[in-house]
């Protein structure tokens, strides 16, 4: 076989050409591991305003108000820390990070105007809990997209392990707010109890993955520190079985403590994560320049087809449609709320039957082509201008 002139040239221009890439690209990581500290910290904190928040709001002012003014100012602390790292001037992997960034930015902009609506009590905690979720999924969406470019397998196996973490333990301080909320009222009601199974069941889910992509070490201390204790599971059961005694708050406070501390391990543990992480792109560093004068090096052999990396994505989009149907989910109970408020109004106002307020609403909708909830909710809006008050 005859190999042309000028083959071998341009051969060693293109490995030349390879390392330069992947230089910058570890060098890209190096700076990146800073941007996901930074998030991973004001994710944690804000968890814990969450958390704070639904208490408060929960006893109307009489426990935790120390708590959401500490956690409210640490929050701020890490918003700032975070600003500069977001304006720092490297380069990123592409838009779309870009569009996650804007998108969390903006829903951190309603941090302010949610905190005033906590303070004066105008809003519940089930609702406060969806919009600190909101500004915590939207922070947590920057995180896999940050991974674009990786093709070290176990640069890549790293990374999907921070990112299930990070997963699972949003998916924990969730519990520990909805657990906050029913056992601060004294009362689960079944939509709390089954988002609360579904929280349980998305965070054994994540861990599961995170357990699969780390090392010994680090499973060790996620099994000596991070598990749920015994208390922890014996309150889960009663939380999802049964309603708790009226204790003023005795039981709260207790399901608050137990989590924090299991959430302040999880954290830990994230910068476990996030420094092994750094630690190996700096080795990958360290080794290319090693490799750089090695033209026989075989780069096939050292970086095979990128498997793990999908699975991050792929996390992510699973989390956004479980949101999403979670979203869907309370709209549709809110929407049947309006229904069968405007429905008891026919039936007091107008003396019909269940079945006949029923199909007075459904053949209006159908008359004026609309929703049944839009006119319902019209209903609603003018009943006041009724003779009489409706017995509701």
């Amino acid at each position: 076989m005859t190999i042309a002139a000028g083959t071998s040239p341009g051969a060693t221009e293109w490995f030349q050409r390879a390392r330069v890439k992947r230089q910058e690209q570890l060098g890209r990581l190096a700076q990146l591991g800073a941007l996901v500290n930074g998030i991973s910290q004001l994710v944690h904190m804000l968890q814990c305003e969450r958390g704070a928040s639904n208490v408060w709001l929960c006893s109307r002012g009489a426990l935790y108000a120390p708590e959401c003014r500490a956690s409210r100012a640490l929050v701020d602390e890490r918003l700032a820390a975070l600003h500069p790292l977001l304006n720092a001037q490297f380069p990123l992997p592409g838009s779309t990070v870009c569009e996650r960034i804007a998108h969390a930015l903006r829903s951190l902009e309603g941090l302010s105007a949610l905190r005033d609506a906590v303070s004066k009590q105008n809003v519940t905690a089930p609702q406060a809990m969806e919009h600190y979720s909101r500004m915590l999924r939207h922070a947590l969406s920057i995180v896999p997209q940050l991974s674009e470019s990786i093709d070290d397998p176990q640069i890549a196996g790293r990374f999907v392990a921070l990112y299930s973490l990070m997963q699972g333990k949003e998916l924990a301080g969730q519990e520990r707010a909805l657990g906050a909320i029913g056992f601060t009222q004294g009362f689960f009601d079944d939509e709390t109890r089954q988002r609360l199974v579904d929280r349980i069941d998305g965070q054994q889910a994540c861990f599961e993955v995170f357990f699969s992509h780390s090392s010994a070490d680090v499973q060790e201390m996620f099994t000596q520190s991070c598990r749920p204790g015994l208390e922890t599971e014996r309150l889960r059961r009663e939380a999802c079985t049964r309603q708790p005694a009226a204790d003023n708050g005795d039981t709260a406070l207790k399901w608050f403590s137990l989590q924090t501390a299991r959430l302040e391990h999880l954290r830990t543990l994230e910068e476990v994560v996030i420094a092994d992480l750094m630690t190996a792109v700096d080795e990958c560093r360290q080794s290319e320049t090693r490799y750089a004068a090695d033209e026989n090096d075989d780069l096939l052999a050292r970086f095979p087809d990128k498997t793990l990396l999908p699975l991050v994505r792929q996390q992510a989009r699973e989390i956004e449609q479980l949101s999403r149907q979670l979203a869907s989910l309370r709209d549709t109970l809110e929407e049947r709320k309006i229904i069968d408020k405007a429905r008891s109004v026919l039936m007091t106002h107008q003396k019909l039957s269940e079945d006949q307020a029923w199909t007075a609403l459904r053949k209006m909708a159908m008359d004026k082509n609309q929703r049944m909830v839009d006119i319902a909710r019209a209903l609603l809006t003018v009943k006041t201008l009724w003779q009489l008050t409706p017995k509701e």
